[in-house]
């Protein structure tokens, strides 16, 4: 036990864990922002200029511009969350293993 708690002292004293720490913080807040900035503004539209929404895509059609937005924002999410997997599967793991080899030397 008091071995473990050697190693994660030594982690958390390494300059390499708070730029792991900070890269991390800094791409999640990046695509959080995006996902909540793009939602919250269709829930505007929809709130306050619904009719902008309503339009149908090419005249006489029944599907309104709408769908393809709510879409869009729903399937970005996805995309985003996978860009999110990729670099903490990537990256994120590379500094973390480097961290931890370095702390049980």
């Amino acid at each position: 036990m008091q071995q473990d708690a050697t190693i994660y002292k030594r982690i958390r004293q390494n300059p390499s864990f708070a730029e792991l720490a900070r890269k991390r913080r800094h791409f999640s807040l990046t695509l959080t922002t995006v996902v909540l900035a793009s939602y919250y503004a269709l829930m505007m539209t929809v709130a306050f200029g619904p009719d902008q929404l309503r339009r149908p895509i090419v005249d006489g059609w029944t599907l309104t511009i709408g769908i393809p937005i709510g879409a869009a924002i729903i399937i970005g999410g996805w995309l985003l969350t996978g860009l999110f997997v990729s670099r903490a599967n990537g990256e994120f793991d590379q500094l973390n293993e480097q961290l931890v080899r370095e702390a049980t030397k």
